[in-house]
């Protein structure tokens, strides 16, 4: 049986030659699959460049896969899910969360694997997030079972994400038995995660080494804004006298306290506020901390909502930097894919501008290694996290 063949520009041809593995349907110049089709990629002239996976509803109407002519589907996700693990290994993770696919920074478009639990109790949380990653489920429960040593898979597909591939919204177990909450160690801080109502799946994991690095830095008061479930703000509470955390969700509040108690940590305080709010009345107050972190969600969650993003980080930065004092610390972090590095970097210089401060380049950071970023492709690179240092 042949395959279906899709048909690109030859813009669309030059990008895939460039390392790009995402072709829009206007330069798609002809095809015969349906949706989540394997395909066969060929330029205008015949040529054959490749693999990928086809969508029929998404603007993002190709993935590629690479030059390569896949002869079979189920080797094909075996094999590129046994290198991922392959190189989770290498980065000798002791925590019992990570992330095991990270998408098309590990060749594997349209899916998310994260790990939860120990090697006794192990549960793959999987989001299948194309026509094509959806339908070959089964495919990737059954290489995580074999190559992960899961004893279960369940599948949190409740993204509005799923809506431009024109896919329903579940939750549903795949494989095996799946507890609705599960142990597990970041640093030396424990959580209880929801893997059925939790957000994302269950936690932010791409954080992760950067709970670490700002863990290192913790001194006399903290502050840990947009706190969510308090992963900052348990590892300051490891080297700061006191930590308060603020979050504007009630459920983040519970939860962050709920963590806090689970650590035995009794100085960490959590408010429920807006930050923006908060920010201004602590400085109005002349509350003044040594480390503060500013972790908020994305600003901007498309190209229109750009400005107003701008003028929201400048905002929280300029009220971080007038309430923090001299020597001290700032980790503020971005992940907001629409907001590129150079332009964060931008933001903060005039945040430091306008509150009258200088400061210095401490560390500048990412998402975890567990989230590796394809070079070329700076949609994978998502999350900035700058560590700067108030000198006056």
């Amino acid at each position: 049986m042949s395959r279906p063949v899709v048909i690109v520009s030859a813009r669309g041809a030059e990008r895939l030659r460039a390392g790009h593995p995402w072709i829009y349907r206007s330069d798609i110049r002809s095809s015969d699959a349906e949706a989540g089709d394997l395909v066969t990629v060929k330029s205008e002239r015949g040529r054959p460049l490749g693999s990928g996976f086809w969508s029929s509803a998404s603007q993002i109407s190709l993935r590629f896969l690479g030059a390569e002519d896949v002869k079979d589907e189920r080797t094909l996700i075996h094999e590129r899910i046994d290198a991922a693990l392959g190189f989770r290994k290498t980065l000798a993770i002791a925590d019992t969360a990570w992330r095991a696919v990270n998408a098309e920074g590990d060749r594997l478009p349209g899916l998310i694997v994260d790990v939860y639990g120990d090697q006794a109790a192990r549960v793959a949380v999987i989001q299948t997030l194309t026509q094509a990653m959806d339908r070959r489920v089964e495919m990737v429960a059954d290489a995580l079972v074999e190559l992960a040593g899961v004893q279960g898979v369940i599948a949190r597909n409740d993204q509005k994400v799923r809506r431009l591939e024109g896919l329903d919204e579940q939750v549903a177990v795949v494989r095996g038995e799946v507890p609705d909450r599960i142990a597990v160690r970041d640093g030396p801080v424990a959580y209880e995660v929801d893997v059925r109502q939790g957000q994302k799946t269950g936690l932010f994991l791409d954080q992760r080494e950067n709970h670490a690095a700002a863990a290192a830095y913790a001194r006399g008061r903290g502050l840990d804004a947009f706190t969510y479930n308090g992963g900052f703000a348990l590892s300051l509470s490891q080297g700061c006298d006191r930590v308060l955390a603020i979050d504007s969700s009630a459920a983040a509040v519970v939860a962050t306290q709920a963590n806090a108690t689970r650590n035995g940590l009794t100085n960490v305080d959590v408010r429920e506020g807006n930050v923006f709010d908060e920010l201004r009345e602590l400085e109005i107050a002349r509350e003044r901390f040594d480390i503060i972190v500013l972790d908020p969600p994305a600003f901007a969650k498309n190209r229109a909502a750009l400005p107003g993003a701008v003028a929201g980080y400048k905002e929280i930065n300029l009220r971080a930097l007038k309430i923090l004092n001299p020597g001290g610390i700032l980790v503020t972090c971005s992940c907001s894919y629409h907001v590129p590095e150079a332009l964060f970097s931008e933001i903060l210089e005039r945040a430091a501008e306008d509150a009258r401060v200088t400061v210095s380049l401490v560390e500048k950071r990412t998402q975890a290694r567990d989230h590796p970023i394809l070079v070329g492709v700076p949609e994978t690179h998502y999350l900035k996290c700058f560590v700067l240092r108030k000198l006056a």
